[in-house]
């Protein structure tokens, strides 16, 4: 079995605005800092500039339904499959993001990796909440 991380943040706003927030990828870039870069349509895919190159990102889950999972193509051809949940919680919700240590990542790129999906999760509150 795979090491994993559970990262999450309390989100004041109600899940359903959250998960159509986050789970559009227009709206990316102001987020997760990973793809800052900018996202555009091409020929009906999401293609957003990441540090490693073009990367494809496509949602996979029920957005609607706070699952937002999504399948990011990295520029060696690899698929990597990202699972992110808006749970609900009463008028607010919870942003949480599974993170799996994938084989060969090292300790000290796990725990960075961790620390840049928090950081991440902390920016769409920021973004979020100043929104309301």
């Amino acid at each position: 079995m795979s090491e994993f991380r559970h990262l999450a943040v309390p989100i004041a706003l109600p899940a359903r605005d959250v998960a159509s927030f986050a789970g559009n990828p227009v709206n990316l870039p102001s987020w997760a800092a990973g793809l800052a870069g900018g996202v555009r349509s091409e020929g009906g895919r999401w293609i957003a500039a990441s540090p490693m190159g073009d990367v494809e990102v496509r949602f996979v889950g029920d957005v609607a339904a706070g699952i937002l999972d999504h399948e990011v193509t990295l520029p060696t051809g690899e698929t990597v499959l990202n699972q992110f949940r808006i749970l609900d919680d009463g008028g607010r919700s919870l942003a949480i993001f599974h993170l799996r240590r994938e084989p060969g990542v090292t300790d000290e790129a796990f725990e960075s990796d961790a620390a840049a999906v928090q950081q991440d999760l902390e920016t769409l509150r920021r973004v979020l909440e100043q929104k309301a």
